[in-house]
């Protein structure tokens, strides 16, 4: 690929720099991924709606709605609607976690990929609303590619992560991902990342 099909941003950070690839990626995230995150938010609008409908559904129609406070039994109706302020309050501040979870995973599925361009010793990534630049020995080696020779998802596994708390668990390390989603001749650059890689692996002895 020529410079002048680059944006000229990504130009101006190469600064002559050789680079080994540059690709636009079609999708910002891998499509399971984005459409896994769509599936919990329903998940879990469709949990909290059975709240709503328990505590609002009988007001609406006219009735009172009963319901238990800190083990004490609570009734409310259009009359009286204070017991319900509280309850009100969790069930809306979930209702609006859902809806970020669902809003962002659907925007996920549309919003189109960033640029990525790689040279011998970084990662570079672009887009009108990001920008990264990843030294290669940031990244762990563990890759995955999933697809096929005409589109495919490449993960990058990185150094960087948190650690996650998990229920009657001890709590999980969890690596730092980057996505290159929808991109054709996935394992050529695959190849040629693991090899880049390798070589800035800090941890290898004579890894130039």
């Amino acid at each position: 690929m020529t410079d002048q099909l680059l944006p000229p941003e990504i130009i101006t950070v190469l600064n002559g720099e050789m680079k080994d690839f540059a690709v636009k990626a079609d999708r910002e995230t891998p499509f399971s991924t984005a459409l896994t995150g769509v599936i919990f938010g329903l998940f879990w609008m469709g949990f909290i709606s059975i709240f709503w409908f328990t505590l609002f559904g009988p007001i609406f129609q006219g009735r009172e709605a009963h319901f238990k406070v800190n083990g004490v039994a609570t009734t409310a109706g259009l009359g009286h609607m204070g017991a319900l302020l509280i309850p009100g309050i969790f069930i809306g501040i979930f209702t609006l976690i859902g809806l970020l979870i669902l809003g962002a995973s659907i925007k996920s599925l549309f919003a189109p990929g960033p640029w990525f361009v790689g040279t011998p010793t970084r990662l570079i990534i672009w887009s009108p609303k990001k920008f990264k630049n990843l030294d290669w020995e940031q990244f762990t080696g563990n890759i995955e590619v999933k697809g096929d020779a005409k589109q495919a998802d490449i993960t990058f596994e990185m150094r960087t992560g948190k650690m996650v708390s998990r229920k009657n668990a001890p709590d999980q390390y969890v690596p730092d991902k980057i996505y290159i989603a929808g991109i054709p001749n996935a394992m050529a650059l695959e190849e040629l990342c693991r090899k880049r890689i390798k070589e800035n692996d800090p941890t290898l002895p004579n890894n130039k």
